[in-house]
């Protein structure tokens, strides 16, 4: 009888489980894959990333056996959260929200079926699988920061051994012009420094006995990845400043990544060695009772195992009967309603002179056929301009991205980000620069059909998301962009409230 409901609750659970397979199938084929591939994210190790989990598993699965217990209201409770955001992610189309939730299934799930034990057992290598994030464009301001600390210590370094170098922000060179390196955003070293988490973290968990030295050491990857792009974009400029510019841009550029990532992977193994010795006198003292009490701990689960898997099953059943429908339910595919397109367009302004600009190949080429695009250059008699763009975006949700992704590819440096109210409408502002152009303005701001504004991509977002998967609506969001010759908030402010848009809410 006790191992008979034991037997039910771990088919109950393989059910859920496939379930989950079933109803995350478009995160698993289709989200996962596309963001691996694209090369602003830079993920290419995210494919070994459930490989990995999945060995993880298989390594500890007697350890996991020996958890099993009593089911968990608790942990059918904790489950509601991630089920609510799964459904949300999946049919709004954002992998991280699916992640995440995929993520905390996987954790509350065993919880709920097996109790708290079973979820210990199984947090690492679920965890592990939120390495499969796309945090790249995400946190895009961060790299601005590499950038600067790599080129900054590689300008030091290279004029204290007696390169005779300038640096004028990101940009390194020969002071006579013979060469010049920018650190540019696949530079920055924020993508390698995923992928050494990812593997510091595993390297971390097996070779570490407890989860204060695995947490050191984890925490070690950060400083040992900032460091191995540092001493890569030093080499660059050494190599080009004493021996080839060519090679030292051309061919070392390419590969020196490999190099600088095997140094990095020996830094990270020497500070586990390092972490193991200092902790190893503590460790002998107290690992033969810590090991009778874990040992003691599991004789404990196995001689009141009867008890706690005799227990009654409504906690499985319920989540079986739970997470199954709406798992096919999130992985349905209805007709989603595409949304009327707001009929807007740029209007003459008055004071202004204005020339209709045609969109550019990229423009044309990379978003969505049936984007809209319209753009005009208004000149003042002042002499103060502006470039006004505005996107229509269509039924892709790549149509309409935020602006902060684009800029940095356009060699154009962000300062002093901040939002401000125009005419009843919230702008962002961003000052750009660049090293062959003085700062000028730039703004943008979003609305779609129904009148909702916002100049928060965030906030966007989560509008949309619900739309998809709430209303099963897909919205037509208009995205107004300008670039304007006045940086300061005044003037930037004057010229954006002189914008109108026929047939639409300008303000």
């Amino acid at each position: 009888m006790k191992v008979r409901g034991l037997h039910v609750r771990i088919a109950l659970m393989a059910g859920v489980f496939a379930a989950m397979l079933w109803g995350f199938q478009a995160m698993i084929l289709h989200h996962a894959p596309d963001m691996f591939r694209a090369p602003q994210e830079d993920m290419s190790f995210g494919w070994y990333v459930p490989l990995f989990s999945l060995y993880v598993v298989w390594t500890e699965r007697r350890k996991i056996l020996e958890s099993l217990g009593a089911p968990s209201w608790a942990g059918l409770f904790a489950a509601l959260p991630f089920l609510a955001l799964g459904f949300l992610g999946v049919r709004g189309v954002q992998l991280r929200f699916e992640i995440v939730a995929f993520v905390g299934l996987l954790i509350t799930v065993p919880w709920a079926f097996f109790g708290k034990e079973t979820a210990k057992a199984v947090l690492f290598p679920a965890l592990f699988l939120l390495f499969c994030i796309p945090l790249a464009t995400f946190l895009d301001v961060v790299t601005v920061h590499l950038r600067l600390l790599a080129s900054s210590t590689a300008f030091a370094v290279a004029r204290g051994v007696g390169a005779d170098i300038v640096q004028q922000g990101t940009m390194v060179g020969a002071a006579d012009g013979s060469f010049s390196i920018d650190v540019a955003d696949p530079c920055s070293g924020l993508r390698s420094l995923f992928a050494l988490m990812a593997l510091t973290a595993g390297y971390a968990y097996f070779t570490q006995p407890t989860w204060l030295r695995r947490g050191i050491l984890f925490a070690a990857s950060v400083p040992i990845a900032i460091l191995g792009n540092v001493m890569r974009i030093l080499t660059i400029v050494l190599v080009a400043n004493f021996a080839s510019s060519d090679f030292a841009t051309g061919f070392y550029h390419d590969y020196s990544g490999f190099v600088v990532f095997a140094v990095a992977i020996l830094l990270m193994v020497a500070t586990g060695e390092a972490v193991t010795r200092i902790f190893e006198r503590k460790d002998v003292d107290s690992r033969q009772p810590a090991s009778d009490s874990r040992q003691s701990g599991v004789d404990g689960r196995q001689s009141t195992a009867g008890l706690r898997i005799s227990s009654s099953l409504p906690v499985a059943v319920l989540a079986f009967a739970l997470v199954v429908p709406l798992m096919f339910f999130q992985a349905a595919t209805p007709d989603v309603t595409v949304a009327e397109a707001p009929n807007v367009h740029l209007a003459d302004i008055p004071g202004f002179s204005s020339e209709v600009l045609e969109p550019s190949e990229a423009e044309l080429t990379v978003l969505p056929s049936d984007t809209v695009i319209e753009k005009r250059r208004y000149v003042a008699d002042s002499g103060d301009w502006m470039v006004v763009s505005l996107v229509i975006g269509g039924k892709s949700k790549s149509s309409i991205h935020r602006p902060e992704l684009c800029l940095p590819a356009q060699g154009l440096r962000m300062e002093r980000p901040r939002t401000r109210s125009v005419a009843g409408r919230d702008w962002r502002f961003i000052d750009l620069a660049s090293k062959d152009s003085p700062t000028f303005g730039f703004a943008y701001t979003f609305f779609n059909q129904e009148g909702f504004k916002t100049a928060s991509h965030v906030s966007r977002i989560f509008r949309d998301v619900v739309d998809r998967s709430v209303l099963n609506r897909i919205d037509r969001w208009v995205m107004v962009t300008v670039n304007a010759s006045r940086s300061d908030d005044v003037g930037l402010s004057y010229l954006l409230s002189r914008i109108e848009l026929d047939g639409g809410d300008a303000k």
